[in-house]
């Protein structure tokens, strides 16, 4: 037996009591997902306060915020497709198979940014007008997005190829990845935004200065000597047996992400035809609090991710059943404290971000409204991306577009003007977008753990080897 197989088969993924293994994969996680938030929030709290001029500065960040998520998104596609597979392979005790997923995925990585940072840069213009840019915030958003597109090949290579240092379970290097990064964003940021008088611009180079350095981090370690799967020159060439089955499962987290857009499309646009700039503002505000608070959760459940691939691969199905117990169980005492958190003192996260009369009201009443339905939205993100982790592409693809795109578009499109029309309540178009959210987060979630309590028992119930 080779010695990189002997590695992989001595993996304490397939030995460690899951309580304590799941605590040492999903604390790095959800502290790396913590601090990736910090990317862009940092960004936005430091240009929301700039003088005279934060609050159109903030509302063009929030309508470039979209593409910078396809960006992010392509990423999720290759790296979240590609890392469960090698992980469900290093299980079955296959090692030089995920070696070639690897390999195949650093590639596509690579090929995805020279065709994102092209396309971008051709329909930035147009894109941010569709986006809900008025010619306010436009040179703001376009200030931003026009320096930021030039670092997407370290987005992709450091999003990408993080998640190979997770799935081997070195969840602790993999914080380090965006530990670094952050660092250097929130060290840069300052100096550059005022500083430097830079503004807008300061924001967006603070930004691809920290990625290129994770970037670096990543590959120093997947070609270096602690990695169980390495990088090999002999695996780069792409293969469409590799590359498929990738694709086919990165496409759920790929639709969870990429979709961000369209809801900040659909959002930005309805705020901006229903309200005007100040809701616009609000509204981007919201939705960033939303996906910093959503981030423990994805933390966690991207922590379990590799002992729920690994075991599945090796078909011990008690460990399983136990690390997605745990799971769900943590993620609910999670989604209930921030739940009670917003509920109680929504004015905290608003805050953070400016301090305007007008978006403090708006933000504090319509936080309280979209967040409602975060008391149950554990039960989707912790079912789905066990779905991730089990390989189950064509059921993870319904339900990441489910919540959003078969409910919450169509949602936030009908309840304004059905609001305006029928005066219900009194409440208005604004009201609709606001109170969309929490329809289609219960909605989702309850349907989503009615399908995993169906399937799971299909997928679980096979033989299965002892538990060691």
């Amino acid at each position: 037996m080779s010695e990189l197989a002997k590695e992989t088969k001595n993996s304490d993924l397939g030995t460690a009591p899951i309580g304590k293994l799941l605590f040492r994969l999903a604390v790095p996680s959800i502290t790396a997902q913590l601090i990736n938030a910090l990317y862009n929030i940092v960004d936005r709290i430091y240009i929301g306060r700039l003088p005279g001029e934060g609050k159109l500065a903030l509302a063009g960040l929030g309508i470039a915020f979209p593409i910078i998520m396809i960006i992010s998104a392509f990423a999720a596609l290759i790296g979240m497709g590609g890392a469960p597979l090698a992980a469900i392979k290093m299980g079955e005790e296959n090692p030089r198979h995920a070696e070639k997923i690897l390999g195949n995925c650093f590639t596509a990585l690579i090929g995805l940014s020279v065709v994102l940072t092209t396309f971008f840069f051709l329909t930035k213009d147009t894109l941010l007008y569709w986006f809900g840019a008025s010619d306010n915030t436009f040179v703001y958003a376009n200030q931003y997005l026009s320096i930021y597109l030039i670092g997407t090949l370290f987005v992709q290579l450091s999003l990408g190829l993080n998640q190979f240092i997770t799935t081997q379970g070195f969840a602790s290097t993999a914080m380090k990845t965006v530990l670094i990064g952050a660092v250097i964003n929130i060290i840069l940021d300052p100096i550059f935004i005022y500083g430097l008088n830079m503004g807008v611009r300061g924001a967006a180079l603070a930004t691809i200065i920290a990625q290129f350095v994770s970037a670096v981090w990543v590959l120093w370690f997947l070609f270096g000597k602690k990695t169980i799967l390495k990088i090999h020159l002999k695996n780069l060439r792409l293969d469409r047996s590799i590359m498929l089955p990738v694709l086919g499962l990165g496409l759920s987290p790929f639709i969870m992400q990429a979709t961000e857009s369209l809801i900040q499309l659909t959002f930005t646009a309805g705020m901006q035809k229903y309200g005007g700039d100040d809701y616009v503002g609000a509204i981007a505000i919201i939705i960033s609090c939303m996906q910093v608070v959503l981030m423990p959760i994805m933390g966690l459940t991207q922590g379990a991710q590799p002992i729920i691939s690994y075991n599945y691969g090796a078909k011990n199905y008690t460990r399983v059943k136990k690390c997605f117990k745990m799971m769900l169980l943590s993620a609910a005492v999670i989604s209930w404290v921030v739940w009670a958190f917003i509920m109680v003192w929504p004015q905290a996260l608003i805050y953070l971000f400016n301090d305007d009369p007008a978006l403090l009201d708006i933000g504090v009443y319509g936080i309280r409204i979209f967040m409602f339905g975060l008391i149950i939205m554990f039960v989707q993100h912790s079912c789905q991306s066990t779905f991730v982790a089990l390989g189950q592409a064509k059921i993870s693809m319904f339900l990441a577009l489910l919540r959003k795109i078969i409910l919450l578009i169509p949602i936030a499109l009908v309840l304004p003007p059905l609001f305006i029309s029928t005066g219900m309540f009194g409440l208005t178009g604004t009201d609709g977008l606001f109170y969309a959210e929490p329809i289609a987060d219960i909605l989702a979630s309850v349907t989503t753990g009615i399908l995993f309590l169906i399937y799971s028992k299909k997928l679980l119930r096979t033989e299965e080897k002892p538990e060691a």
